[in-house]
């Protein structure tokens, strides 16, 4: 172990030469194949969802919010979560990115199959030519590296930093590609998004109560609730919440309970449920929401009386990203 200034420099030099010889590597592989993904992600009639694990998931996220804040729609969704509910937030005339270094990344492939099910069109970023995810991908991007920064070659340094100006080379081309101007930008950036964040609160966003259950509503009424209503089915009891079922609720009872149907809803609900305040910035229920990986949540008053539902995607569409 080293601490010697002179050779600490040159290691933190190394890295970065190495990572943007990588990146320049990555250019010159740009080709048709970049130009289709643009335009696939241009003609998208849906949001673009952003999918990876690990650091790669990490590089996924940043990816959707670029996107988002040029005038693209996007989410990250977790593709383990995706099979627990959160794949509702997934439509038909959506397109997925996809991040995989070695494109075998098991946890993708329940998400990968679901997509391919839904007809969504994929988008891969990845190392892995021949891989099972460049194999089901409409298009490939080429993430390949030589190595990793890492002296272990291990920790994935150099694969990420590709992964993450592929992906700010395909928003700053859409961007392009759509027209987006300066004035476009400023209106989800200072003084635009972030005036909108400081003053946006939950009651701005939120709908007006909705799936809406008594105690001793059937689990059948419960699913009807959940299709017709987002994924959010409440019971309440007048204006006072007693419990939430969510889609994530129904596809965990329908692997492990084959009779929930005949059960009440009061019997499966979550009876601790996070809510919004109405007064609350929005801003700051988006952010809970995504860090309990909720996708809607009841709104009350300051008496805990329910006055609304609030959406995560309502949310992001009214700037509180």
């Amino acid at each position: 172990m080293t601490r010697d200034p002179a050779a600490l420099t040159a290691l933190g030099r190394r890295v970065l030469e190495l990572e943007a010889r990588e990146i320049e590597r990555a250019s010159g592989r740009l080709g048709e194949t970049f130009a289709r993904a643009v335009a696939l992600l241009a003609a998208a009639r849906g949001r673009v969802i952003v999918s990876g694990v690990g650091k790669s998931g990490l590089i996924a996220r940043k990816i959707a919010a670029t996107l988002t804040s040029t005038g693209t729609p996007a989410s990250y969704l977790h593709p383990v979560d995706s099979l627990h509910g959160d794949l509702g937030i997934v439509g038909r005339d959506d397109v997925a990115i996809l991040l995989s270094k070695s494109g075998e990344t098991e946890e993708l492939f329940g998400l990968l199959a679901a997509l391919q099910r839904l007809n969504v069109p994929i988008i891969a970023l990845t190392g892995g030519a021949d891989s099972t995810l460049a194999k089901v991908a409409r298009e490939v991007l080429d993430a390949g590296v030589a190595e990793e920064a890492c002296p272990h070659d291990l920790a994935p340094t150099t694969s990420t930093a590709v992964a993450l100006a592929l992906g700010d080379a395909l928003a700053v081309a859409l961007l392009e590609v759509k027209g987006f101007k300066r004035e476009d930008f400023a209106e989800l950036h200072p003084g635009g998004s972030l005036g909108r964040k400081l003053l946006l609160r939950a009651r701005d966003v939120m709908l007006p109560p909705q799936g809406l259950l008594a105690p001793d509503a059937g689990m059948r009424d419960g699913v009807v609730a959940l299709a017709r209503h987002r994924g959010l089915a409440i019971v309440a009891d007048g204006d006072a919440v007693l419990g939430v079922v969510t889609a994530g609720d129904l596809s965990r009872l329908a692997q492990t309970d084959p009779t929930f149907l005949d059960g009440s809803v009061s019997a499966v609900m979550t009876r601790t449920p996070k809510t919004a305040v109405a007064d609350e910035l929005a801003a700051a229920v988006l952010g809970r929401m995504e860090r309990h990986g909720i996708m809607a949540m009841p709104v009350i008053d300051g008496s805990d009386r329910l006055v609304g539902v609030i959406h995560l995607h309502d949310l992001m569409r009214a700037g509180a990203v």
